[in-house]
């Protein structure tokens, strides 16, 4: 029987710890690289750490050598590359940084599987922000087809990786899939990302800690999903016969506004509009005024579709940030 074994880069992020949760319950042996840091940041992954089947090992994808001996010594069956500078705004003061990650890494990551074992199945994060500010879109959002149009640094290197997925899969017959997600949130995401920013700002000022909110823009609209639905989709693509690319979304858009007003309504404390603040320092240099995926083509071929609702997934993440909060008081 082949060996079911999953490599993840980029593990003790958001959607590597929900990922990893995943592949360890269909079966998998599971091993995550992570960089070494001088603070510990595996946090999200300490309910599964003393899993048989689940283990850490340093890397980077900066570092061919290493990813090379990784992949020789563990054998996986499947990779999935999430590794990267994720931050769009953070991506403009750092974008050499974020290009050499996103681009030559998984240029390298894609040489390894070639080399070593073409037979690897990949999955590589690619990305809703590559659609950028794209002013054609469809009615029903953008599609597999729709033209990228990328508006950051972050995007520029994630169509750059994008399309070396799909050169290496036409080129070299590799089962290398791009996952087009859009907006994807929970408990779990990062503090600088303006949903978690928000639902951590406003369980603090329940709980009298904090009395004012600063944001950007609150008018940029965002398809916005569970992360844990998403990491279905990723694994998904990665059973099927043929490699594709695929939109992974809920299909509908709301604003950086309407998840203020869910918050704050859900809170109880009112009209979010007394307690938030404008800061241009926020804003981006070049904005991304509206995303909308159409995920049709993973509703037909994946059979996939997302379970949590918009209302639903703020509600969750705030009632996570206000539970932890609170046992600090």
């Amino acid at each position: 029987m082949k060996k079911r074994a999953a490599l993840i880069t980029g593990v003790n992020g958001q959607d590597g710890s929900y990922l990893a949760e995943l592949l360890l319950n269909e079966g998998y042996e599971v091993l995550g690289l992570k960089r070494r840091t001088s603070t510990i940041n595996t946090s999200r992954l300490d309910h599964i750490f003393n899993n048989e089947k689940f283990n850490l090992a340093y890397a980077d994808l900066n570092d061919t050598g290493s990813l090379w001996r990784i992949i020789k010594e563990f054998e996986p069956s499947e990779v999935y590359n999430l590794a990267a500078q994720s931050h769009v705004r953070v991506s403009f003061e750092v974008p050499e940084h974020t290009c050499d990650g996103i681009c030559l890494g998984t240029l390298r990551l894609l040489e390894a599987i070639k080399t070593l074992n073409p037979e690897i199945r990949l999955y590589q994060a690619s990305s809703s922000e590559m659609y950028g500010d794209n002013p054609d879109i469809p009615e029903d959002g953008y599609n597999e087809n729709s033209k990228f149009m990328p508006a950051s640094p972050y995007a520029c290197a994630k169509v750059f990786a994008h399309n070396l997925v799909r050169n290496y899969r036409n080129s070299y017959c590799i089962h290398a899939n791009g996952g087009i997600l859009f907006n994807h949130e929970s408990p779990r995401r990062g503090e600088t990302f303006v949903t978690r920013k928000i639902t951590i700002a406003v369980a603090k000022i329940k709980l009298g800690l904090q009395e004012k909110l600063f944001l950007g823009n609150l008018d940029a609209k965002r398809d916005w999903g569970f992360a844990g639905d998403y990491v279905k989709a990723m694994w998904m693509m990665l059973q099927k016969d043929e490699p594709d690319d695929y939109v992974i979304s809920t299909g509908k858009s709301y604003s950086v506004r309407n998840f203020l007003e869910v918050i704050f309504d859900y809170s109880g404390l009112g009209n979010y509009e007394n307690y938030v603040e404008i800061d241009p320092r926020l804003y981006r240099p070049h904005e991304v005024p509206f995303l909308k995926g159409d995920n049709s083509k993973a509703k037909e071929k994946l059979n996939w579709e997302p379970e949590v609702s918009f209302e639903a997934l703020a509600k969750m993440m705030y009632d996570s940030d206000f539970e932890i909060l609170s046992k600090g008081i």
